[in-house]
């Protein structure tokens, strides 16, 4: 749950959240409507191949759903139009995704963000949070752990990270000396309930390997799980975004919401696979474009937001498990087909 200050500063006002029915997105509507704000979400609902809107209950917490497209010029403007507060994290969100499919990453990353920002350009709005990736990063040098600070040059490796470096200085370029103010926000690897995987995703890490272990599959760590994340809940990455909305200091500024705590993929496999006696760990290639990883410097988070996770990776793999195990029928039904274990190749990064 966010602040008192924050509570105080969002009550009764209006949020449109882009992205707003997927997982960070639903979950930071969520905590908006606890903290008494009228959150608008507007979403395609369509970045999974099975139902999600019930299980996100993205109706339950939103103020107002509008099923669309940051692609859509109008809509854009007229949602903005009637905001207070944005919060931009609608994107084609899967390093995957978009490898394979560059043109519809650039649509949706690009073109949709520009959308946005020559909405919110000469509006009412008072601060618009742009949610960026720790992909902006790229690698550190071979056999380290680097801490990414916010000051680190950008280095992208993967089309996803292009786009989202490009919308970093987009929001700088068009919002800077403007009436509206802007924060970049910095996600390093979000997990938990009630995260679903997507097919052919090397992403959604937590949900692929624990669904796997539940199913009798094999755990896939590809490039042998030696890949170091920087594992963050996404209950506390909501509750970051939302004190970016208001948090004095914050405005024009980058800051990594991440813990500080690098772990190997092998590492999170053997939480997981602790839950699944038998559980079976199988190396597997290196997809394009995944990162050897790092961690995240959180001393900014820490100065200008009052911020600190509060869910420590166990006990967010412990959460997520007995979520999976309590919940019937949220396993996706191509998960379950014969060729789910082919489509899971690209998994666990």
């Amino acid at each position: 749950m966010p602040s008192g200050h924050a509570t105080k500063e969002l009550k009764a006002a209006t949020v449109l959240v882009t992205g707003g029915g997927g997982l960070v997105g639903s979950r930071i509507v969520a905590q908006l409507s606890r903290a008494g704000a009228r959150p608008v979400v507007l979403d395609r609902f369509d970045a999974y191949p099975h139902p999600v809107r019930d299980r996100f209950e993205v109706d339950r917490n939103a103020a107002e759903v509008v099923l669309g497209d940051v692609r859509e010029r109008a809509t854009v403007q007229w949602l903005v139009s009637r905001a207070d507060f944005v919060i931009h994290a609608a994107a084609y969100a899967d390093v995957a995704a978009c490898t394979r499919r560059p043109e519809v990453a650039f649509a949706a990353n690009v073109h949709g963000t520009q959308n946005v920002l020559d909405a919110v350009t000469g509006s009412a709005v008072k601060r618009l949070v742009f949610v960026s990736s720790a992909s902006v990063y790229g690698d550190g040098a071979p056999g380290t752990v680097p801490r990414f600070s916010e000051d680190r040059p950008p280095a992208p490796i993967s089309v996803y990270a292009n786009a989202k470096v490009w919308g970093e200085h987009q929001v700088r370029l068009m919002l800077a000396g403007s009436g509206t103010e802007h924060t970049v926000l910095r996600y390093f690897s979000v997990y938990g309930e009630p995260q679903v995987p997507k097919p052919g995703s090397h992403s959604w890490m937590v949900p692929w390997m624990a669904m796997s272990a539940q199913a009798g599959r094999p755990l896939r760590l590809n490039g042998g799980g030696a890949q170091v994340r920087d594992m963050v809940h996404v209950d506390d990455v909501a509750r970051a975004t939302i004190l970016a909305l208001v948090a004095d200091g914050a405005a024009g500024r980058t800051i990594n919401v991440g813990t500080g705590v690098p772990t190997s993929v092998r590492e999170i496999a053997g939480l997981i696979a602790a839950h699944f006696p038998g559980a079976r760990l199988v190396e597997t290639p290196m997809p394009e474009g995944d990162p050897r990883g790092g961690c995240a410097d959180t001393r900014r988070a820490a100065d200008l937001l009052g911020w600190h996770p509060t869910i420590a990776l166990p006990e967010g793999v412990d959460r997520y498990v007995a979520w999976l195990k309590a919940t019937p029928g949220v396993v996706p039904h191509w998960f379950t087909s014969p060729t789910a274990s082919t489509a899971s190749a690209d998994v666990a990064a």
